[in-house]
């Protein structure tokens, strides 16, 4: 197991010592989507739930999700995220809520974790917001679509 880094040489799990790695200015974007019927995104795209305002409170809790991810995530590090920014976007032609999250720091620390939650969060939020009216909901998709800095550098996510 020496090429995976939360195991140590005995296979014991462990947090990943980042304490010699360079400081840089670390970027991750995560997307993933939520898809409904028809009849609930035209609710939510009209403001008609009565929980509120959907795509309000899903982006306030992806924020939320993103910075509670060592939290949720065993070994991952506690980081000082610099910016969190989720943008949910209705897409009727495929009955679904497209979620973006990009995650940001200056750290020893790449910040993949916290945007694939971001998304999660936000999603299961629009789940639970709407569930009283399309319990069929599919939440999927969820995916890293770029991460930069570190030494690894910059990796996208092919087409």
């Amino acid at each position: 197991m020496t090429d995976l880094t939360h195991f140590d040489a005995e296979g014991r799990a462990v947090m990943v010592d980042v304490s010699d790695k360079a400081e840089t200015e670390r970027v991750a974007v995560a997307r993933g989507s939520i898809t409904m019927a028809p009849e609930t995104l035209e609710r939510i795209r009209r403001g008609a739930v009565e929980k509120g305002d959907v795509l309000s409170v899903a982006r306030l809790a992806g924020i939320m999700g993103a910075k509670r991810t060592p939290d949720l995530i065993p070994l991952c590090h506690p980081l000082a995220l610099t910016s969190v920014k989720l943008e949910l976007r209705l897409a009727p032609e495929r009955n679904a809520v497209e979620i973006e999250a990009t995650c940001k720091l200056k750290g020893r620390t790449g910040v993949e974790m916290e945007a694939l939650t971001a998304v999660s969060i936000a999603a299961l939020t629009i789940y639970d917001m709407v569930k009283a009216v399309d319990r069929a909901m599919v939440i999927g998709d969820i995916r890293l679509v770029h991460k930069s800095g570190g030494k690894s550098g910059t990796w996208e996510a092919p087409r």
